[in-house]
């Protein structure tokens, strides 16, 4: 993953050598990759230039929309934050933490590994002669089954981003997520 990213221009921070610099969506950023078994699950872009709260609303409402618009993805909610919302005083008085989250549709390279495996799991609990001619019953369950293994699917790869504060300026940071990397007790 580093040697792909120093492909794209990114480079080794001055400061410390497993942290990469570049250019992400126009804005300079630092990466920080996290790996468990030498597999990434998380990569996180930290802007590297801070700004006010009008410049960091907008930086965040563009981003919600940048990813709305991205057919890549996939929300559940509207993020964006109003105009006249006063990201200081919400943030300090009432804990609110700004942040958006979205998920990575899979390729459509992947539909078909998807679609065989999704088979493979419905013949687990049902045999060839009860999917010819399916009850109802067996109709909504294999409905829920497929919806349910969807979004199994949808929510192993989430990209959220934050408003984050630090010495009263802010920046986004932003996390690429992969859940199917992460530790799940295996080493306990």
């Amino acid at each position: 993953m580093i040697q792909k990213l120093k492909e794209k221009g990114f480079a080794s921070s001055a400061s410390d050598k497993s942290i990469l610099e570049g250019e992400f969506n126009g804005t300079q950023v630092s990466v920080h990759i996290a790996t468990n078994n030498n597999k990434v699950c998380r990569i996180m872009l930290c802007d590297i230039n801070q700004m006010g709260e009008t410049d960091i609303k907008i930086r965040f409402n563009k981003l919600c929309q940048q990813f709305q618009n991205n057919s890549n993805y996939i929300s559940f909610g509207d993020y964006t934050i109003a105009d006249d919302e006063d990201i200081a005083y919400e943030s300090t008085v009432n804990d609110k933490r700004y942040e958006a989250i979205f998920y990575q549709k899979p390729l459509a390279l992947d539909s078909i590994e998807i679609a065989n495996k999704l088979q493979a799991y419905i013949l687990e609990k049902y045999t060839p002669q009860e999917l010819e001619n399916p009850s109802k019953e067996i109709q909504k369950d294999i409905y829920k089954m497929s919806l349910d293994y969807a979004t199994e699917i949808i929510m192993k790869k989430p990209v959220w981003f934050m408003i984050s504060k630090y010495l009263g300026m802010y920046y986004i940071t932003m996390f690429y997520d992969n859940e199917y990397n992460r530790a799940n007790g295996e080493d306990l």
